[in-house]
């Protein structure tokens, strides 16, 4: 037997900072603060989450090797690119490569990279016909 997933639950980013990830994430991308587990906090979008651990200050079980700005992440909006890029202005983030074309998991994606507080790599792409 095979195992078969069938989609993504949550992912956990370790952070230098919880309060100053969580802002960005929620100013900058929508996405809700919650709080779960005995205060611990995570960022809800459409039906996943990402948990959020404090450097140095994990939950067990942990990644062998927890780093902030160790991740690469790519994030699908329906919100259009220019819009995108318009509110990223707004925000001051700024735009490290983009808008360019990727290949996504479903569909070619028009993809803009930004950076967060730690230095992950955050990706923001628009579902393009091929």
């Amino acid at each position: 037997m095979t195992i078969r997933l069938d989609a993504l639950d949550h992912l956990v980013l370790t952070v230098a900072d919880i309060a100053v990830t969580t802002d960005f994430y929620a100013r900058v991308l929508g996405m809700e603060p919650v709080t779960f587990g005995g205060g611990r906090t995570a960022l809800a979008f459409g039906s996943q989450k990402i948990n959020l651990h404090q450097a140095g200050a994990e939950f067990e079980p942990k990644a062998r090797t927890p780093l902030p700005g160790s991740a690469d992440l790519c994030f699908r909006t329906a919100t259009p690119m220019e819009a995108v890029l318009a509110h990223l202005a707004a925000e001051g983030v700024a735009v490290e490569d983009g808008p360019v074309k990727r290949t996504g998991a479903r569909a070619p994606l028009l993809s803009v990279y930004i950076r967060d507080p730690d230095g992950n790599l955050v990706e923001l792409s628009n579902e393009i016909s091929a």
